[in-house]
């Protein structure tokens, strides 16, 4: 298992579009040296994804998320409206996505998923609800 990235919640609000207040919350992060690696539209999440990989990895692969929501009934736009912009969830790699989530219901997890979904770049994802990680939204990641 690996961290695969920190997802960062934008708000599109201020910039009145959700990709220009992704170019402008990556500025950060590319004066640190990361660079874009993908952007695109998760529309079965309704989120705006802007993914940023770091300079160099030497051996850690993390990378940023930043998401914007791409319309006002997506449950980002919800969250953003709780909780305001900031960390929004952590991500972790994992080689069988089915059997991480078997393997967090036994230990006692709430899932928001109850199966695998399409995340940004085709990948299999799920959420497993803040509750169980002390508020964190931890998100399963497993690279197809």
């Amino acid at each position: 298992m690996t961290l695969h990235h920190v997802g960062i919640a934008v708000d599109p609000a201020p910039f009145g579009d959700a990709r220009a207040a992704l170019e402008a919350a990556a500025k950060p992060y590319v004066a640190l040296g990361y660079g874009l690696e993908a952007q695109g539209l998760v529309e079965t999440q309704g989120v705006y994804v802007y993914l940023l990989k770091p300079p160099s990895t030497n051996g850690i692969e993390t990378r940023i998320e930043l998401i914007a929501p791409a319309n006002t009934t997506c449950a980002l736009a919800k969250s953003l409206q709780k909780r305001g912009p900031g960390l929004h969830h952590l991500a972790f790699g994992v080689p069988d996505i089915r059997e991480a989530m078997a393997t967090l219901t036994r230990q006692g997890a709430k899932l928001v998923d109850l199966s695998p979904r399409p995340g940004f770049g085709g990948h299999l994802v799920a959420f497993v609800h803040p509750s169980f990680a002390g508020g964190v939204l931890l998100e399963l990641v497993e690279e197809v």
